[in-house]
């Protein structure tokens, strides 16, 4: 499943979930742009440990709910790399509350960056993913998406969009030989995980038919397969990594 060459763009990629795609992609032998929202030294560093497995790799900061700033940084991507072959809407956020305590700014941000800033980054990549010979995207999703979430009115719209964003655009690009595929993570030891009450780790070991919480590598290793060569037939599909949680 080698990506020697090829480039990919990986959006919230200085921790969790997107820095673990990052790394494995790069061990793989993708070049990586590792697109963050505030924390310029840790993205840095995913670009040192990237650059490890000799390949190129460099750090973008970007919000990507903003239209313009996404395509700003889309084209210097394509100035730096000289092509993208890649694209991993991982850049995510919460802010959870019950829906009658929900403020709409909440509401909005949440949408804006879950599911707008994946929006932005297909527009703007789009016709450099058609110009590959192996376009990939791969939206991060979540169960909550499928099933729904108390308190997370915004979260699950959010991610619920992204599956049909996923779906229209596997069969608009199909023709140009892109893939469009979407992941729905379910528990997975992450930074946004670390602090869950004694309640959630109760229903994990009830709820939960593993019995545990995912890893970020267990995400990784299945956004590898989806963006290689071994992959190339599957579009469309949303495949979750739960531990059979939503079985």
């Amino acid at each position: 499943m080698s990506l020697s060459n090829k480039t990919a763009i990986i959006t919230g990629a200085s921790r969790g979930i997107g820095k673990a795609i990052a790394l494995e992609l790069a061990r793989q032998g993708a070049n990586v742009a590792i697109l963050y929202a505030g924390n310029a030294e840790a993205a840095e560093q995913v670009c040192i440990e990237a650059r490890t497995h000799g390949v190129k790799a460099q750090s973008y900061a970007c919000n990507v709910a903003d239209f313009s700033q996404s395509k700003e940084v889309c084209d210097k991507i394509l100035t730096d790399f000289g092509g993208i072959d890649i694209l991993i809407n991982n850049a995510g956020i919460t802010k959870d509350s019950l829906l009658l305590r929900m403020d709409e700014d909440s509401f909005d941000q949440v949408i804006d960056v879950n599911l707008k800033g994946a929006f932005n980054f297909i527009k703007h990549t789009s016709r450099m993913l058609m110009k590959s010979s192996c376009g990939r995207i791969v939206n991060v999703s979540s169960v909550s998406g499928l099933m729904g979430n108390v308190g997370q009115a915004n979260y699950s719209a959010a991610k619920s969009g992204l599956i049909g964003l996923t779906k229209t655009v596997a069969k608009e690009l199909a023709g140009r030989n892109v893939t469009c595929n979407a992941i729905a993570p379910g528990f997975i030891e992450t930074d946004m995980t670390a602090n869950l009450p004694n309640a959630v780790h109760e229903y994990i070991d009830t709820s939960v038919p593993l019995k545990r919480m995912g890893k970020a590598e267990e995400v990784a290793a299945l956004v590898a397969f989806l963006v290689s060569d071994a992959a190339a037939y599957i579009t469309g599909e949303v495949i979750r990594v739960d531990g059979g949680m939503c079985m």
